[in-house]
């Protein structure tokens, strides 16, 4: 098994080369999804949760309401911490199952957009990390996810910075150029992963 752990900054561009090596046969374990399962309704997640941070971040169906807790958490270090101490350890324990799942010759990429910061990382063999300029994510953000310029310097000053991600790389995948760039630097990392593993 060769096991990557894939990261970047919000709008660097990490989803689309998740989802490329997906297409080429890795196993993906997304752990922004694994956050999702993590809080559903009836699941120890939310009910921890709720209990710290009060029924205002329930939604009326009694799911979590993500844009409350989120006014909260990336307003408030202190608030952000205890949410992470709840959601951390359950992802962890959900990502374990799907490692286990995938098999001995499997490339898993761990999808882990806040790896700097969560301090723990799974067993790995390399540290891909997706980086572009900050004014690039700004624009992104903007352009693609209706945030205006302070919500989303806010959203990036809330992570890791530039340095610190690019301190723990292996491999950095420049995402500043074309699209077309981004997918042939992909396909050189998988050529380079599957060469090396057999």
């Amino acid at each position: 098994m060769t096991t990557i752990v894939l990261t970047g900054g919000i709008g660097t561009g990490k989803s689309t080369v998740s989802r490329q090596l997906a297409q080429h046969g890795a196993v993906v374990v997304d752990y922004d999804l694994l956050a999702r399962e993590a809080v559903e309704p009836g699941s120890p997640g939310l009910s921890a949760i709720v209990e710290r941070f009060g029924d205002g971040v329930l939604s009326p169906d009694g799911t979590l309401d993500r844009p409350a807790l989120g006014s909260i958490v990336f307003a408030d270090e202190a608030a952000r911490r205890d949410l992470e101490a709840i959601t951390h350890p359950a992802v962890r324990d959900l990502a374990v199952q799907q490692v286990l799942a995938a098999g001995p010759d499997a490339v898993v990429v761990h999808d882990i957009p806040l790896f700097v910061e969560s301090g723990a990382a799974p067993p790995h063999d390399l540290v891909v990390v997706v980086d572009v300029p900050e004014s690039v994510q700004v624009e992104r953000l903007v352009r693609d996810r209706g945030m205006t310029e302070d919500e989303a310097h806010a959203r990036i000053a809330a992570q890791a910075s530039q340095e610190q991600r690019l301190a723990v790389a292996d491999v950095v995948l420049d995402n500043a150029g074309t699209p077309d760039e981004l997918i042939a630097a992909v396909d050189a990392l998988w050529t380079r992963l599957t060469t090396s593993a057999s």
